[in-house]
């Protein structure tokens, strides 16, 4: 699972996680080798095996951490292929084998931007870098000078209620808004808003050519502006487009970079509101602002160094039984790859295996593709089962296939996503991210009564995890996406916020040194995510969105209303 993804920490997906600032248990005591050792043979039922011996191999030493475009991420996936192979799936990547080629680019500032602010008939004023503001590299257009004038727009949001954009004219212009959402929208729509993709995509359907993320009281106290100033340079990734440059979220409306509360008071000299006020109203929690044409216009210029990195995704399908159904496609997705090697921890232990996050992911999706390969029969649907990689850089993997499709996109009719179940405790409920927002949501608690759990709240309100898994960029494409993770009812709380504290994209991530990882549960973690697969591809409808649903209007997916 990717890092915390708060509008001001999304340049920044390798900062320091918000969990690792929270108290939660202290860590249990390094095991010693052989405890380990004792740990990772223990014998164990044949299913449990099963599943187990996969992440045994995935989360090892020898794979290094499994790094997007690292030569262990590529063993990795031929394991993966390999095994869809054992269970009988067809090739579904490109030129009839399993892997999807995914042309990665790493992108960064070649040195700091500039940005100068000019009032009407006035003269350009610099800004200072670090300071003022920070640039954003632009993998789209690698060379850049932007001069437009500035439209101040809010939080940038137009739905739920809200139109930020009311009363100003924005095409052709930069919009500058504030990063983060009002806290009185829907957890899931406030996390979707919470993100600068879909704050681009507004502005690119109102003729934008740019935006600007404003600094506000709220979000310095999330990420301090000198911390965001710190990574400014650092790489980042994306896909690429067949040009060699790298795709953006809205292609023509990029990022031009961050204005800090005090780089604010240039772009709002001349305003009727007064910047002061604009800030003292940002820090209410459900703040709302009135949009304005500025009386200054911005100059942007940057340089941005390009690097392109192969990787895969890996696919494989059921094909459907029956003859009309079977065109259409249920996605069961998870991400094959993790952060690498990094810093030593404690011990001096530098790779960070993911073995929870998300080599059990990765497992499950396996050892169901073997259930259906030995049910009594096929499901009526077509069932793609998907290893994406670069889950760790961006969900850019997921949104390579979103946007690649190597089935017919219009086929797709959901995805159920499997991402870094922690099943290190006997879990009593299951939490499933985007349950509410489809007629997946009946199906899923179905499957969680089948095998006694009820659906449960998010364990993990403020944290976002709606928008920071590979489902989301199904959820784009308008098609009805949930994503389960095991509950936090009996030793859960306290197993996830251990994890989530001592183990979460760290070394400790490892068969052996994790506490105990209860393969039980593993296994009942399969069933469940099969139970709902089965029972989408055997339905007679395909899911839909919910009337009215905030996200089958926006996407304007399947049966929206």
């Amino acid at each position: 699972m990717i890092r915390n993804t708060t509008p001001l920490a999304l340049a920044l997906m390798l900062a320091i996680p918000a969990y690792a600032q929270t108290a939660a248990p202290a860590p249990a005591p390094v095991p010693s080798a052989a405890e380990r050792n004792a740990i990772v043979n223990a014998e164990l039922p044949a299913d449990q095996a099963a599943l187990k011996s996969h992440v045994m191999f995935l989360a090892s030493d020898a794979m290094k951490g499994r790094e997007a475009g690292s030569p262990e991420f590529n063993i990795a996936a031929q394991y993966v292929a390999s095994q869809f192979y054992a269970a009988g799936l067809k090739p579904a990547g490109d030129d009839g084998g399993y892997l999807q080629g995914v042309p990665l680019v790493n992108y960064k500032l070649e040195a700091p931007g500039t940005m100068a602010v000019t009032r009407r008939k006035g003269q350009p004023v610099a800004l200072e870098f670090g300071k003022d503001f920070i640039s954003s590299p632009n993998p789209e257009t690698p060379n850049y000078t932007v001069t437009a004038p500035v439209v101040f727009v809010g939080y940038g949001i137009v739905g739920e209620g809200r139109d930020d954009y009311k009363g100003v004219n924005v095409k052709g212009k930069v919009v500058a808004f504030f990063g983060g959402a009002p806290e009185s929208m829907p957890s899931e729509v406030g996390a979707h808003f919470s993100g600068a993709g879909a704050k681009s995509e507004i502005a690119a359907r109102h003729g934008a050519i740019g935006y600007i993320t404003l600094e506000s009281p709220r979000t310095a106290k999330q990420r301090p502006f000198a911390v965001l100033a710190n990574f400014a340079t650092r790489a980042r990734f994306t896909w690429g487009n067949a040009d060699g440059t790298g795709h953006i979220t809205a292609p023509g409306v990029p990022s031009l970079g961050t204005v800090s509360m005090a780089g604010g008071a240039r772009l709002f000299d001349g305003a009727r509101q007064k910047w002061e006020a604009v800030l003292k109203a940002a820090e209410a929690d459900n703040a709302v602002f009135k949009a304005e044409a500025l009386a200054t216009s911005v100059t942007v210029a940057a340089k941005t160094a390009l690097t392109p990195v192969q990787s895969y995704n890996v696919a494989g399908l059921i094909p459907g039984s029956d003859p009309t159904l079977s065109k259409e496609v249920v996605v069961l997705s998870a991400h094959l790859d993790h952060i690498g090697v990094g810093r030593p921890d404690k011990t001096g232990d530098t790779i960070n295996n993911g073995a929870l996050d998300d080599a059990v992911g990765i497992a499950s999706l396996i050892e169901e593709a073997k259930r259906f390969k030995t049910a009594g029969t096929k499901p009526r649907r077509s069932i793609l089962f998907l290893a994406v990689t670069a889950e760790e850089k961006g969900l850019i993997g997921s949104d390579y296939f979103a946007n690649h499709p190597t089935v017919p996109a219009e086929n797709i009719v959901a995805d159920v996503n499997l991402d870094m179940p922690i099943i290190t405790y006997k879990f009593q409920d299951i939490v499933v991210y985007g349950a509410g927002h489809s007629t997946l949501g009946p199906i899923v608690e179905r499957a969680g009564k089948a095998i006694g759990v009820p659906l449960s709240d998010d364990p993990l309100p403020g944290e976002n995890i709606f928008v920071r898994s590979d489902h989301y960029n199904f959820v784009r494409k308008g098609v009805p996406s949930v994503f389960l993770w095991p509950g936090a009812g009996g030793p859960g709380r306290a197993a996830i916020d251990d994890f989530m504290k001592n183990h979460y994209h760290q070394p400790s991530d490892e068969v052996g040194q994790l506490p105990a990882i209860d393969w039980e549960s593993g296994v009942r973690f399969v069933d469940v995510n099969y139970r709902i697969a089965r029972e989408i591809a055997d339905g007679d409808q395909r899911p839909v969105w919910n009337k009215g649903d905030f996200f089958g209007l926006t996407y304007n997916g399947p049966g929206a209303k």
